[in-house]
């Protein structure tokens, strides 16, 4: 089953409860053993460097304490993919997308960027709200670009927000509230590099539990 990404928004919740949840594929034929670690402050790295890329950065020496679900053998990075701080703030990361090379040409992946192997571990020991994961994220985005496309998921005790990204600049941020989504992995077939785009995802709306298309618009910043 490939990654599919499961959002329940504070008001679709039974108890109020926001949640995320996302399922992990791996390549047909390979098992991809995991683990679940409780990281310390005094654990987590100062500096840190990729493996699959030449991105590298010093990071800052007030972490929190968080969990994480690293690879178990670590020979292509640590690619935790998912936790919750001391927070209260959840982040998942990441479900797989793709763009077309029209949108890439204009606006092209980063060789030596970030990618799916580091992103929790410099965002989810940094944050205290979802949207600070997302500044977090968009930020690093900015700075050093991403050589792969992906969706990343945040959760905190009172909003769910999904960040969808395929290059260096573009970034959507979805904010749920009274909404359950199932957003499986997702394709751009857009042919036209513009300013505005649209994504269609499928949605249940509450209370009456049916399955509405949200246009979402993705904005150039």
């Amino acid at each position: 089953m490939a990654c599919t990404t499961i959002l329940v928004g504070k008001k679709a919740s039974y108890d109020g409860s926001t949640m995320i949840a996302r399922t992990e594929d791996s390549q047909s034929g390979v098992f991809t053993p995991k683990e679940f670690l409780v990281i310390t402050p005094e654990d987590q790295p100062r500096h840190y460097q990729s493996v699959l890329s030449k991105f590298s950065i010093d990071l800052p020496d007030s972490p929190l304490r968080y969990t994480s679900v690293p690879d178990a053998l670590g020979k292509d990075g640590i690619w935790g993919e998912a936790g919750i701080n001391s927070a209260n703030v959840a982040m998942s990361a990441t479900e797989t997308i793709t763009t077309n090379a029209r949108v890439l040409g204009a606006d092209p992946l980063v060789k030596d960027g970030f990618g799916e192997e580091d992103m929790l571990t410099l965002v989810l020991p940094y944050i205290e709200t979802a949207r600070e994961g997302v500044l977090r994220l968009g930020e690093f985005l900015e700075t050093y670009g991403t050589y792969e496309s992906n969706g990343i998921s945040f959760s905190d005790l009172f909003q769910t927000l999904k960040k969808v990204f395929g290059w260096k600049q573009l970034v959507v941020t979805i904010g749920l509230q009274d909404v359950f989504q199932t957003m499986p992995m997702l394709l751009f077939q857009t042919n036209l590099v513009s300013s505005t785009m649209s994504l269609k995802i499928q949605t249940t709306i509450l209370p009456h539990q049916t399955l509405e298309t949200s246009l979402i618009n993705i904005t150039w910043i």
